[in-house]
């Protein structure tokens, strides 16, 4: 983000000052939004001595102008302050001393940072605030806040929240987070709301230090579009926009049909086990598929028919005594697969005899269509052979927890894995697979080494099925891309895709029921709305 403000000034000719009364608009204008009417409003700014108190003393001084009762408060002096942000600590001060021409008002404190600052603190949060600013530290920061700086964060983090209480509103990221470590280095703010400015950084996106960062919203402040396009980065975050070229580029037309959006195998279940065989095919059919057939072993089968939607066909396989599918049923199933655009493996499937594993390793080993890959077919699989690979024509999506991670990878007894956006960008790239990371921000690596991070979902989709059910919703999606010949797009596409229509459902369920009682259920049966608030209009029917 550096280079980009730098060559955005260089290439272009846009004064950073220009760059930082940008960045200030574009956050007054979110505190505007949620307060609505900023006359007689109070708003407390909390400002470092760099470019992000730079950008919060800007940020006072608009929303003083626009008609706020302002209380700005810098952490040093303003002889210690530089170059842009010097000169909007020079504004603010001079609005204080001038008194401010407008119905709002100013007042502008200076500290030192060795100044014990217990009176100023008691003083600053002893009164009441409808917005509390926090523009202390920016992307600069790498080290732990300590002295004064921890004494603010740490009083701060224990004003009242929630309705009636303050709202902390950072400006790029919440002071004490260092930008480019997810991990937490030390105290920091809990923000409600964050501001960033032209692109996210690895600690608004990435737990544990995205949990800081409360709503995030990504503001534009002058940086030419290219100079984001010529960033080296393999990370990226996938947004509504993705999502919506999707669903625009896989419109039902007018004469296609059930073959047309793809047949979805789905190879799960076992004696004991068919609640997920059932969420993930009603999933796959209410997601889109035109066609979904429950594989799934003889003795299981009966109840799997009286679990799904009457749309969702089974067949049976041959099974173990132990009432998981056989090897014996490869035969069966390379032949009934044929008819199939993407076969979906693993829910409920069991990973316990050898013979079921000898199974999945033969359906993803001989493969004619793409393939899903989750839960106990991944165990199936674990540790994951070497000579195991993808490949373009017929691609391997596998749909892991860290769990499930650790046992791909042989690593299940570390208690953690330290570096999850490297560890899955490694192995996708090894094995040349798709990996779907599930987790507090669920990643996408695809084989070329890039990662793609999910903006949607939230802790109610950590719920049982959950996992089943994406399964369903991704497998369905490449079924409607492979039903079609040539195929409308690409597997990496529809895989992102999926996932973030799966979260925004998981969204729209927990707005309406709360985190704490959405079910999988939920999720599937919001769907609908997920995709009609993406693509309406192509989600209308054609009338003539």
């Amino acid at each position: 983000m550096r280079e980009i403000d730098r060559l955005t000034t260089e290439r272009y000719g846009i004064p950073s000052l220009v760059l930082m009364e940008n960045a200030a608009a574009a956050t007054a204008r979110v505190i505007a939004a949620s307060l609505g009417e900023l006359q007689d409003k109070s708003i407390l700014a909390l400002c470092g001595r760099g470019n992000n108190g730079g950008d919060g003393a800007a940020t006072a001084r608009l929303l003083a102008a626009a008609g706020g009762r302002v209380r700005a408060v810098l952490f040093g002096k303003r002889e210690e302050t530089r170059g842009d942000a010097r000169t909007n600590f020079d504004a603010l001060a001079g609005m204080a001393r001038e008194g401010s021409q407008s119905i709002g008002s100013v007042e502008f404190t200076e500290t030192g940072i060795d100044e014990d600052p217990s009176d100023l603190l008691d003083k600053a949060f002893g009164e009441e605030y409808d917005v509390v600013v926090d523009a202390l530290f920016g992307t600069g920061l790498t080290r732990p806040l300590d002295g004064v700086y921890k004494n603010v964060v740490e009083r701060l983090n224990r004003l009242p929240g929630g309705s009636g209480g303050y709202s902390i509103v950072s400006i790029d990221i919440p002071s004490g987070l260092n930008s480019d470590c997810p991990e937490l280095i030390g105290p920091a703010v809990q923000a409600n709301v964050t501001v960033t400015m032209t692109a996210p950084k690895k600690a608004n996106v990435l737990f544990p230090a995205a949990g800081c960062n409360g709503r995030l919203i990504v503001a534009e402040i002058g940086s030419p579009l290219e100079l984001v396009r010529e960033a080296k980065t393999d990370l990226l975050l996938a947004q509504e926009a993705d999502a919506r070229q999707w669903l625009i580029d896989t419109r039902y037309q007018p004469g296609s049909y059930k073959n047309i959006h793809g047949h979805a195998l789905i190879v799960a279940g076992s004696r004991g086990f068919t609640g997920a065989a059932a969420l993930c095919a009603n999933a796959a059919m209410r997601a889109g598929a035109g066609l979904v057939t429950v594989a799934t072993p003889a003795s299981a089968q009966p109840l799997v028919a009286t679990q799904v939607m009457s749309e969702v066909m089974t067949t049976s396989l041959a099974e173990t005594d132990r009432g998981t599918v056989s090897d014996g049923a490869f035969d069966y199933f390379s032949k009934f697969s044929e008819r199939a655009d993407v076969i979906g493996i693993g829910p409920g499937l069991s990973a316990e005899d050898e013979r079921t594993r000898m199974f999945v390793r033969d359906v993803v080993e001989q493969r004619r269509t793409p393939v899903v890959i989750d839960a106990d077919g991944l165990n199936c699989l674990s540790p994951w052979p070497d000579d195991l690979q993808g490949s373009r024509e017929t691609p391997i999506i596998l749909t892991p927890h860290p769990g499930e991670m650790q046992r791909l990878l042989g690593v299940e007894n570390k208690p953690d894995l330290n570096d999850q956006v490297g560890a899955a960008r490694e192995f996708a790239a090894k094995h040349q697979v798709i990996l779907v990371l599930k987790t507090g921000r669920s990643l996408i690596a695809a084989p070329d080494g890039r990662v793609f991070l999910n903006s949607t979902g939230n802790a109610g989709v950590g719920t049982a099925g959950a996992g089943d059910t994406l399964t369903g919703v991704i497998t369905s999606f490449l079924a409607q891309v492979y039903g079609s010949s040539p195929p409308v797009t690409d597997a990496l596409s529809t895989v992102i895709a999926a996932l973030y229509v799966s979260g925004l459902a998981g969204d729209l369920a927990a707005r309406e029921l709360g985190m704490r009682c959405t079910v999988a259920s939920d999720i599937r049966e919001h769907l609908s709305a997920a995709i009609r608030a993406l693509d309406p209009r192509g989600e209308q029917p054609h009338i003539f």
